[in-house]
């Protein structure tokens, strides 16, 4: 989803700044509304279940898209299905391009032993790069965001009126364990900032196991609302869109957010915004990382799945005070 979301500030700045582009984004049918509203952006979305699936839907996926008649092709996921679809467009005369994922910088930056502990290029600027290859000029140096969403009925019954309020998301899950702030921590943030009666706080999940998690942070706290479950994803976004700012691991939501020009806040374990997977257009001390004079390995992860021993405590070195005052700060 992290991915997903990390092209549209770059789509949406290649279309506002190329008005002569038409694009159709190819990708799973859950994520169209990520693009929902960019002007001269289509969506194609892919049956990797039914029509698409296996190597013969492949060729069915490129049956299919051939008749767009598009003059190229950008892969910005750069796996194997991918690739072999833009093999068949490159076979038949088409112009690509993909995405260089930069793997050697990142196996050195997690690496145990000589690390090089510098920033590698962004996602966003790989995309970037790549759209260059085709012949096009992107500059992100002043991004545009889409509007706030007037939120339906069926959100402000969840959500009631804003008013004056200051609202605040948190989004404490990822895919991986290492990249998860401890629950007692999170609990802490959770208090300290519904202690605040001018601040509503919306919680973000999905899964029984986590909505359970959700509902005891939110138990018997009148401007804690858990989401999970009760919105789709297109609400999600809508809801997203009107928040003063986001908290979230490393993670799909920080991404979300980011692409709606909405503050975000992010908190890393294993993994490190150096990595490349800052959240777009956010500002680096927006990015609390782990002690790395208590756990010097770190990053030990690109993406979170790798277990260091010893390391599973390194998220408790950022103090829940740190974390509620940079909240704080962010929406004063």
């Amino acid at each position: 989803m992290g991915d997903v979301a990390m092209t549209v500030p770059v789509i949406r700045a290649l279309v506002e700044q190329n008005s002569e582009v038409k694009i159709t984004v190819v990708s799973r049918p859950f994520f169209k509304p990520f693009f929902d509203g960019i002007p001269n952006v289509s969506f194609f979305a892919v049956d990797v279940k039914g029509r698409h699936k296996g190597f013969l839907g492949l060729l069915k996926l490129y049956s299919d898209l051939k008749q767009l008649n598009i003059d190229a092709v950008a892969d910005l996921h750069n796996v194997l299905r991918s690739q072999i679809i833009r093999t068949l467009f490159a076979l038949s005369g088409k112009k690509i391009a993909f995405t260089d994922k930069g793997r050697a910088a990142k196996k050195a930056l997690t690496r145990a032993e000589n690390k090089i502990f510098k920033p590698v290029k962004t996602m966003v600027e790989r995309h970037v790069e790549t759209f260059k290859k085709l012949g096009f000029t992107i500059d992100l140096s002043n991004p545009k965001f889409p509007q706030k969403t007037v939120l339906s009925k069926e959100i402000v019954a969840i959500t009631s009126e804003k008013a004056n309020q200051k609202w605040i998301g948190i989004a404490p899950f990822a895919q991986y364990e290492s990249k998860v702030y401890p629950q007692d921590l999170m609990q802490q943030v959770v208090e300290e900032l519904a202690s605040d009666t001018n601040t509503k706080i919306f919680l973000f999940g999905g899964g029984n196991k986590e909505i359970e998690i959700l509902n005891l942070f939110a138990n018997g706290k009148e401007n804690v609302i858990n989401v999970a479950g009760k919105l789709n994803l297109k609400q999600e976004l809508e809801l997203i869109s009107n928040l003063d700012t986001m908290l979230s691991m490393d993670s799909g939501n920080a991404h979300i957010a980011a692409m709606l020009g909405i503050k975000v806040i992010t908190l890393w374990g294993a993994t490190h915004p150096f990595a490349g997977f800052a959240p777009f257009n956010q500002p680096f001390e927006n990015c609390l990382v782990s002690d790395r004079e208590k756990f010097p390995m770190l990053p030990t992860s690109v993406y979170g799945n790798k277990k260091v021993s010893g390391y599973e405590e390194a998220m408790r070195s950022i103090a829940p005070k740190t974390v509620v005052e940079k909240i704080q700060s962010s929406i004063k």
